[in-house]
């Protein structure tokens, strides 16, 4: 199910430099969670397992299933969202989990994916949104106003721009020691300008919903580019120092607005 990745020189040397107690795995099979066997299994290949464990208060009544079971004492590794690669400090020592999904993409843009988890393990940010929202996270349901689904959609999006925002000042940096992993990070950032620029009449014609939108202006945060209102307002130093408060005061104010026009 699980074996150690062989790494390429440029991941080698992240790993050194930002989380070198981290093992880095590839996983035979693709996943969004992983099932609680299989998550158990990894106990096999590291020195202790420590589940998370949050407030069951901190989640509104009808929160979807996966996101109480993450909140719970249930060991739960990987969540809906959570992209190619996967993170944990559930672990001794942490893990980063590749998944086969992967298959067929440049060798770079994968490497760049595995460096983004290293470098978020680095910064010590939480592993999800769950411990960035904290209680707070009922809030947010109230301001987005949405079904459970799409409270945790724009909670992850919300949470992935905030991660964006400090990554990015590493990333920036790797033209000189890490030149493929930087031309990768750029390159995913230019074929993500269109989309994003379009993002409000895209919301006006009907195309996409509030939602949607939220999470690729998010996405485009750590690479970046130029984000269209109201979506520039994530993209400060504002939202970087005060986290979910903002991030909940920018939901008030942004989803009635886009939804009416």
């Amino acid at each position: 199910m699980f074996e150690a990745r062989a790494l390429s020189d440029r991941i080698d040397a992240v790993r050194e430099a930002r989380a070198p107690d981290v093992r880095i795995l590839d996983c035979e099979r693709d996943f969004e969670t992983l099932p609680p066997a299989l998550a158990e299994d990894l106990g096999l290949l590291v020195d202790a397992l420590e589940p998370a464990s949050y407030p069951a208060t901190w989640l509104p009544d009808d929160a979807p299933t996966l996101l109480a079971r993450y909140a719970s004492s249930d060991l739960t590794i990987g969540m809906p969202g959570d992209g190619s690669v996967v993170w944990t400090r559930q672990t001794e020592p942490p893990l980063v989990v590749v998944k086969p999904r992967v298959e067929g993409s440049p060798d770079s843009f994968v490497d760049f994916l595995i460096a983004e988890a290293l470098v978020q393990l680095d910064l010590g940010v939480p592993e999800h949104f769950v411990g960035f929202f904290e209680d707070s996270y009922r809030d947010l349901d109230a301001a987005v106003a949405l079904d459970p689904n799409g409270t945790y959609q724009v909670a992850a999006a919300l949470y992935d721009g905030w991660v964006g925002l400090q990554t990015r000042e590493v990333f920036a940096d790797w033209h000189d020691d890490h030149p493929e992993l930087a031309d990768a990070w750029q390159d995913a950032g230019t074929r993500l300008e269109d989309r994003v620029s379009g993002l409000p009449r895209a919301v006006a014609r009907g195309d996409t919903d509030v939602a949607d939108a939220t999470e690729l202006a998010c996405a485009a945060i750590k690479h970046a580019i130029e984000l269209p209102a109201p979506f520039a307002a994530l993209d400060t130093d504002a939202y970087g120092d005060h986290g979910p408060e903002y991030a909940i005061r920018w939901a008030e104010k942004t989803f009635d607005s886009l939804e009416d026009e």
